[in-house]
């Protein structure tokens, strides 16, 4: 009768820890508009960082990615995407949302093509 007692007891322990268990998801995100600028980066971080579910940010400015992990209960890689390109940066296939870029920083912002001098045949 104890060992049948502590058998349950112990299911129930083992039940109750896998039921925590909580699955993640890794990906590696495309900011085709990102500046080398340090605001851009920690704009994204802190407040991407800040979605619900979202476990971790890292922002590479050479490289144009963010490397971001979620918990696959609580987002997923389409939300975050979309709260990018709500911030004003595009973020793989999603395009920046207009209004949030024109009031990004103009260091943040991608910097008008130069105007070809007089003459070019170009």
């Amino acid at each position: 009768m104890k060992q049948l007692f502590l058998g349950i007891i112990a299911s129930c322990i083992f039940s109750a820890a896998s039921a925590q268990i909580k699955v993640s998801d890794k990906a590696v995100i495309s900011l085709p508009t990102l500046q080398p600028c340090d605001k851009c980066k920690d704009q994204i971080e802190f407040f991407i960082g800040k979605t619900e579910g979202v476990s971790s940010v890292k922002v590479d400015l050479k490289r144009k990615t963010a490397t971001v992990t979620w918990l696959t209960d609580r987002t997923n890689k389409e939300y975050i995407k979309t709260a990018i390109a709500n911030l004003g940066f595009a973020a793989d296939d999603i395009e920046a949302e207009e209004y949030a870029y024109k009031r990004l920083p103009a260091c943040c912002k991608i910097p008008p093509a130069a105007p070809k001098p007089a003459g070019s045949k170009n």
